[in-house]
């Protein structure tokens, strides 16, 4: 979790929004659907949000089990997505900062919309990012 809270803030500005999250009892096993569960967590608020604006939650379980890594096509919550100034030097910061790329940055014309230059990348537990800038 505390690497993530890191590389969100380092590398896309999200700033912790209240106190860290130490979670545990019988109200989460029943949410979750998980026995003696415990959780610790904080909330991260958006760039470009003032102080009630949307927030990313980073959680992390005590019993965390291994997974594959997401793909873009896979179905569910695939990505979250950055506006950013600069495509290449996002994507540097978030290699610089333990994330990788998937594949190529690429530039497109969106009709009616504008010039859209794209790049999907993985932070580092592997949750893909996109990284993209409207002109």
């Amino acid at each position: 979790m505390k690497r993530l809270v890191r590389f969100y803030g380092d590398v896309f500005g999200c700033i912790p929004k209240g106190p860290e999250r130490d979670l545990s009892g019988e109200w989460i096993d029943r949410v979750t659907s998980l026995s003696a569960t415990h959780l610790r967590g904080v909330h991260l608020r958006l760039p470009g949000y003032g102080d009630d604006g949307p927030t990313l939650e980073i959680f992390s379980y005590d019993d965390m089990p291994d997974k594959q890594l997401p793909m873009p096509n896979d179905p569910s919550f695939a990505r979250i997505a950055f506006a950013v100034d600069d495509v290449e030097a996002a994507l540097e910061a978030v290699i610089s900062a333990g994330g990788s790329s998937v594949g190529e940055i690429a530039t497109t014309e969106v009709g009616g919309v504008g010039f859209l230059q794209v790049i999907y990348a993985r932070d580092p537990e592997g949750n893909i990012v996109e990284l993209q800038k409207w002109r």
